[in-house]
């Protein structure tokens, strides 16, 4: 399997368990109990003993602790330690917006040859030199996604707020109540104005879970990171930047780590790589490198002075 074929894997696994976590109690926060369901079990902060004046403060310290900061603790520092090491690991291979962000680049570059609106130039190629060529029938397909996506993220955060049950029963038999419907209504709109016009830089710019990983991951030097062999550069010049098309975030793979502040891992770049440089036999000129080897990706990073580009001008121009 390749890497591509095993995070479709992992990304659409976990889509499915987005969608599906409410329904199956593994995880939601029910407004209408007032506290959290982990995995069939109410999962509150224990207090009750100690409001009903059956326990001490000692107990409803231990409580907070245990059944509040604990989990807070484990997630967010778990998430961090992850992040501190390999970066947006977790949105390459797991964030369901991310699938929805592949999915929808992949319609819209058949629609017209582009992955996103705001790319300056079409993609004439793909990384094994297949042409592509647009055309407008699929843009019913990408409208559908759009629309569809949004829709099913709406009713999706509003089961991890109240009965899947209700919702899904209220949805399917159209008897949502005014606040279903508001918020179910405001929700797709918004959606499908961010899945149509912002997809990468809502990842990029606003999502603070990514935002938080970034950080973690620049703050460590040694952390796993796309590299750039530029001993090898001048093998680019004939490539057609197939790295840089293919990045689901719009990113420069063969800048320096700073340039690559949104990076999630996905390995996109590097597949494309080895795909134009299969007949090479130094092989691909981009590399998962970590520890010692990433250090020289990240050495400007922070030192207040300008970074020339990696990219001798025979890769520019070719590349």
């Amino acid at each position: 399997m390749t890497r591509q074929a095993y995070r479709r894997l992992t990304r659409y696994g976990f889509f499915m368990l987005f969608v599906l976590a409410p329904p199956l109690d593994l995880f939601r926060l029910d407004l209408t109990l007032g506290h959290f369901i982990l995995l069939g079990q109410d999962w509150t902060l224990g207090l009750d003993p100690f409001l009903a004046g059956q326990a001490g403060p000692g107990y409803a310290v231990w409580s907070l602790l245990w059944r509040g900061l604990l989990p807070i603790v484990l997630v967010v520092g778990g998430g961090l330690l992850i992040a501190w090491q390999y970066g947006r690991l977790y949105c390459g291979w797991l964030c369901p917006h991310f699938s929805v962000v592949e999915s929808i680049n992949a319609l819209l570059l058949r629609a017209t040859g582009k992955p996103t609106l705001w790319e300056p130039k079409p993609v004439t190629r793909y990384p094994d030199g297949q042409p592509i060529t647009p055309s407008r029938a699929w843009w019913p397909l990408v409208v559908l996604a759009v629309v569809g996506f949004a829709l099913l993220w709406a009713v999706t955060l509003l089961t991890y707020l109240l009965p899947p049950a209700l919702v899904w029963g209220n949805l399917l038999n159209l008897e949502l109540s005014r606040n279903q419907l508001l918020f179910i209504t405001v929700a797709t709109v918004v959606f499908i104005i961010e899945f149509t016009f912002a997809r990468h830089l809502f990842c990029r710019y606003v999502c603070a879970a990514g935002l938080f990983q970034s950080y973690a991951w620049m703050a460590n030097r040694k952390a796993l990171v796309v590299d750039f062999d530029i001993h090898r550069a001048r093998s680019c010049a004939d490539c057609f930047a197939a790295c840089d098309t293919v990045c689901p975030m719009r990113l420069k793979p063969r800048s320096l780590k700073r340039q690559m502040f949104a990076c999630t891992q996905c390995t996109a770049c590097i597949d494309a790589c080895e795909t134009v440089q299969r007949d090479n036999p130094a092989g691909s000129l981009l590399h998962w490198v970590k520890g010692a080897q990433a250090w020289d990706k990240s050495r400007t990073f922070g030192r207040g002075r300008s970074c020339p580009s990696r990219i001798p001008p025979t890769a520019k121009t070719g590349g």
